[in-house]
């Protein structure tokens, strides 16, 4: 056997596990206030395309709080519904077509 290199017997550093990428918390709002009631009234009927994730995210709203801004919309006929699923419902403005 050839002798060894000098170093080669030393042991390696353990490998550190990385802790993994965490999704960044967002603050969202459980209840309306003034200013996020009128953009929605005001806003949200402009949109092209309008789910209850996309007010969530735009709005920063939480999720039933965004099906709820969306009920009000539709009952007053600012939006129509285009696709109606148990859990994905999109809706877009309302033309008067």
């Amino acid at each position: 056997m050839p002798p060894k290199a000098a170093g080669a017997g030393k042991p390696q550093k353990k490998k550190k596990w990385s802790k993994g990428k965490m999704k960044e918390k967002v603050n969202a709002m459980v209840l309306f206030d003034k200013a996020a009631y009128d953009k929605v009234l005001n806003e949200v009927p402009k949109y092209k395309m309008i789910t209850t994730s996309i007010l969530c995210d735009r709005l920063r709203i939480n999720g039933s709080l965004a099906r709820k801004a969306i009920a009000t919309l539709m009952a007053q006929g600012t939006i129509r519904a285009v696709t109606k699923h148990s859990t994905q419902s999109i809706y877009t403005r309302a033309t008067n077509t």
